[in-house]
């Protein structure tokens, strides 16, 4: 069956860079074990929309010492420096949406960082759709988010419809609800299996 849409990852795939927690640690003397209730806890509701990032964030700022804002806070964990777009994609994303072939990005992620990805730095403009967790209440281990796309927004067949990810517990997921998967390792890989869509 010819595919009609692509859907790629964000943090693992287009988008790189050190994981936050690890960077509170080295730059700011935050241990990762002081702040690991945070991200185990309130900040996977924050993932879904449950809460608010700015909201859920105050008590423990005041427990790590912080002597900033919240958004001073958010700057420093969104920071360009810290996050890279991997520009290579976009001539390819480019030339596949040319041919025809939609490209959507999925990701887990809260509200704020999905605008700062997609307005600030840019990912609106690569791409068909956007699918969030904290838009769709439901992360991409939960066979909702992927229905929720179906529902909504998405017109073709399951079987038309490749993801793309680099986190084989999202591609579970995604398979058991009927689309194809394609595991993310790396760069060339992808160029080589997605040759069809270039040629």
């Amino acid at each position: 069956m010819q595919t009609k849409a692509l859907i790629f990852d964000a943090d693992g795939m287009v988008v790189h860079g050190t994981r936050f927690s690890i960077r509170l640690e080295k730059e700011f003397g935050i241990s990762t074990e002081i702040t690991a209730p945070f991200f185990r806890n309130e900040f996977q509701l924050c993932l879904i929309g449950k809460i608010d990032l700015k909201v859920a964030l105050v008590p423990y700022l005041r427990q790590w010492n912080w002597k900033g804002s919240v958004d001073e806070f958010l700057r420093v964990w969104f920071a360009d420096e810290h996050t890279q777009i991997d520009t290579r994609f976009v001539s390819i994303i480019g030339r596949i949406r040319e041919k025809g072939t939609q490209v959507h990005l999925a990701t887990n992620n809260e509200k704020y960082r999905i605008h700062y990805l997609v307005e600030t730095r840019g990912l609106g403009k690569w791409f068909d759709g956007i699918f969030s967790s904290a838009d769709i209440g439901a992360k991409k281990t939960d066979i909702g988010f992927w229905n929720h796309i179906f529902v909504h927004y998405c017109r073709f067949s399951k079987k038309s419809v490749t993801v793309w990810d680099d986190d084989e517990e999202n591609l579970k997921v995604a398979e058991a609800f009927g689309l194809c998967t394609e595991h993310y390792k790396n760069f060339d890989g992808f160029v080589q299996k997605t040759k069809m869509f270039l040629e």
